[in-house]
């Protein structure tokens, strides 16, 4: 009987161990984008934790998509249990960035989850939902 070499094997392994610690309770995000001003440029969408909304880990996903009409919807399957905010920037000139004006102040649509009506940037806490075992939904304003 020939064996097959370890280096060969491994991978698989791996994948086997990565498919056992897949969370065992992932759900849907459904989210609807309104309120662009215009169709122009992309919607950039992210979606993090609180370590990824200060900036200190990469998003958990992230969506690069078209406005679509009066709602643009988009959806995030398979997102484990947790804590998260929902970070949307309508980029309407393409240029990667939202664009901010002398002051700091944006000059391109933006919308964090739970709509918070703050004149900073929201905590955590105040764009902050709950993902558990069913689909969630969120509907975010473009401001």
């Amino acid at each position: 009987m020939r064996r097959t070499p370890a280096s060969i094997t491994a991978p698989f392994a791996l994948l086997a161990a990565a498919a056992l610690a897949a969370p065992a309770h992932a759900a849907t995000l459904e989210v609807s984008i309104r309120d662009a001003r215009n169709q122009d440029g992309q919607f950039q969408v992210a979606l993090v934790d609180a370590a990824g909304y200060a900036g200190e880990a990469p998003p958990i996903a992230g969506r690069l998509l078209a406005p679509e009409g009066d709602v643009t919807r988009l959806r995030f399957d398979d997102v484990p249990a947790g804590r998260y905010a929902l970070l949307v920037i309508h980029d309407e000139n393409g240029n990667g960035k939202l664009d901010t004006n002398l002051t700091g102040m944006p000059v391109e649509g933006y919308g964090f989850s739970n709509n918070p009506r703050v004149m900073r940037k929201p905590t955590f806490d105040e764009a902050a939902f709950e993902v558990g075992r069913d689909t969630t939904a969120l509907d975010i304003a473009i401001r």
